[in-house]
């Protein structure tokens, strides 16, 4: 992807914005579709997993160089007790692999100087 048109969507003074999807030329991503369980016998029976170039970001941020994208995951699982266990995942990209982005909100398209429909 061009790094004028990422310096456009993402800015280039290295502060972190809202909600994205970043498509990659590669394979970086594995999802699983649906859930894991224990069946009958203590057989553990996994879902499928899908082996995908789709990162979701809870934040994502163009380095001021234009070479690299910081990509920022949060998951949150729930432990047996009730507390929540926060993770926190940090990717660094090669711009020269994003092949596109996603966002789903239509504020990204003000940066580009167009309307909304």
């Amino acid at each position: 992807m061009d790094a004028n048109l990422l310096a456009t969507l993402f800015g280039t003074d290295g502060q972190w914005t809202g909600p994205c999807t970043v498509i990659l030329d590669a394979p970086a991503n594995v999802q699983s579709i649906g859930g894991d369980a224990i069946v009958q016998g203590g057989m553990k029976a996994f879902s499928p997993r899908l082996i995908t170039g789709r990162i979701p970001a809870d934040h994502a941020m163009l380095l001021p160089d234009r070479r690299a994208m910081l990509l920022v995951k949060r998951t949150i699982i729930r432990q047996s007790t009730g507390e929540d266990q926060v993770n926190h995942t940090l990717q660094a990209i090669d711009i020269g692999h994003i092949a596109a982005v996603e966002f789903d909100r239509l504020d990204a398209l003000g940066r580009l100087g167009v309307k909304a429909p």
